[in-house]
């Protein structure tokens, strides 16, 4: 373990709970002066004082976590990237520095990244409500983030785990006696003999105006009807969403409750999403897909048919496996089309790509629509100098017949180079070999990656060297 400098943070503990040192030192067995050097960065935090602070305080190790630190890294360096253009800053602020501000005062720059997330929203707002104006004249420009952005961010904040609801559902499952990869039945018969709703797929409930919609609950009639195009893992995860609001309101009501949100629909999408995650623990149910998974080395289409699920599914559960004492492989989990709109994004680690200005091409989850269906895996370093291994393919949601369109996806899941060799996804890579990984970035305006092959446009905040001899950046033409 590399020494860990977290000064700043154990000092802002000290006096949130109103303790001088010489009492935390007393309670940590330590001397004063050694607490001293702690807190001022002249000796690291061991992992012996990190215990004695939880026992004697009762304080999560999480707050001194490593991967947060990196966590704000990534955030920041879009802050001082795009961000800094919003503000008008000339001077460029370089890794060390916010390496720094990140490890030594992190609610600094939690808030930092906080306000340019507003000032980037009121700026994509303004240019949205200027391109419709006429049209939509009595309408105030809103400042505050998209309802789903403010979700997303809730389950960011988590690491993607939202324990109350892992354990409920795994007590459920039992509770129940539901078996997995059958749970279809058992979910069918809670329903009727508990709350008297009958499930059937219907047909006729879902017309053309209907696209995507996959559970309609009847309240009147007490019929949950499902698509007629669901496979039984869907079905089931869809029954599962429904108890989710039947057997689990308590709980999803107060998590939504904690979250900070700022509208009504912000707080219906939460809701929708903790409904969501409850069915994913219920059909998935964490220890003994933990197991398997590592039983099984993380293969994602054996994991599918042991519990009865889709690609996509096994690939979203594994993100979510962050139990304290029992933790999975920290996977981020993505899903693009094929115009490289980002609809799902969850992280249990560091990795994210920006906010701004779309990803990277050189990203291996674009390459998958070129083979569908079939698994690819890329060995990926960012400019941090960190490096990735990443599994993509794509997954189809068809609405059946002839003529009627599907929709495709890419579903992306990677995790850091050190945890690789425990997917078997690394049989044959050059895990050891430095020039193996593919150099990627999080997005050209916030990369500073120079001479990269596929660099759409210059990155934000960057001087545009601009020579009428090269053909580096056209603007026109081409």
């Amino acid at each position: 373990m590399r020494k860990t400098f977290m000064g700043v943070r154990l000092r802002r503990l000290r006096e949130e709970r109103g303790l001088t040192q010489v009492a935390l030192a007393q309670l940590l067995g330590i001397s004063p002066s050694y607490l001293n050097q702690i807190e001022q960065n002249q000796r690291p935090l061991t992992v012996q004082v990190l215990l004695k602070l939880s026992a004697a305080l009762g304080v999560d190790v999480q707050r001194f976590s490593e991967d947060d630190e990196a966590r704000l890294v990534a955030d920041l360096r879009d802050v001082f990237g795009s961000g800094a253009v919003l503000a008008g800053q000339a001077e460029s602020v370089s890794q060390a520095e916010i390496r720094e501000l990140a490890a030594s005062m992190p609610a600094v720059g939690r808030t930092l990244v906080a306000l340019e997330r507003r000032c980037r929203d009121a700026e994509e707002r303004a240019a949205a409500f200027a391109a419709r104006l006429g049209e939509d004249r009595g309408q105030a420009l809103r400042t505050q983030p998209m309802p789903y952005e403010e979700v997303r961010d809730f389950f960011y904040a988590r690491h993607n785990h939202v324990a109350e609801l892992d354990d409920l559902a795994e007590r459920l499952f039992d509770a129940w006696s539901l078996q997995p990869g059958e749970t279809g039945s058992g979910l069918a018969i809670r329903l009727e003999s508990v709350h008297g709703i009958r499930v059937v797929r219907d047909e006729r409930a879902f017309g053309e105006g209907d696209a995507g919609t996959l559970r309609r609950f009847d309240k009147g009639e007490r019929v949950l009807r499902l698509s007629p195009l669901l496979a039984p893992g869907q079905q089931a995860f869809q029954m599962a969403t429904q108890l989710a609001f039947l057997e689990a309101e308590e709980a999803i009501e107060g998590l939504a409750a904690q979250a900070v949100l700022r509208s009504e629909e912000a707080r219906r999408l939460a809701r929708i999403g903790l409904a969501n995650y409850f069915a994913g623990a219920l059909v998935l149910p964490y220890r003994r897909f933990l197991d398997s998974a590592e039983r099984l080395r993380y293969d994602i289409d054996l994991l599918g048919r042991r519990f009865g699920t889709g690609f996509e599914t096994v690939s979203h559960r594994l993100s979510t496996l962050q139990r304290p004492g029992a933790c999975g492989v920290p996977f981020f989990f993505v899903r693009v089309d094929r115009a490289g709109n980002i609809s799902k994004r969850q992280s249990a680690t560091d990795f994210h790509f920006s906010r701004v200005g779309g990803t990277c091409p050189l990203w291996n989850v674009y390459e998958a629509f070129a083979q569908p269906g079939r698994i690819l895996t890329q060995l990926a370093s960012m400019p941090d100098g960190r490096t990735y291994l990443w599994v993509a393919r794509t997954v189809s949601h068809g609405r059946g017949g002839y003529g009627v369109p599907g929709k495709t996806f890419a579903v992306g899941l990677g995790c850091d180079l050190q945890h690789a060799p425990r997917l078997t996804y690394a049989k044959g890579l050059k895990l050891d070999d430095p020039g193996a990984p593919t150099p990627i970035g999080a997005g050209c305006k916030v990369c500073e990656r120079v001479g990269c092959p596929q660099r759409a446009f210059p990155s934000a905040g960057s001087r545009l060297d601009i020579d009428e001899n090269s053909s580096r950046f056209e603007p026109y033409g081409g």
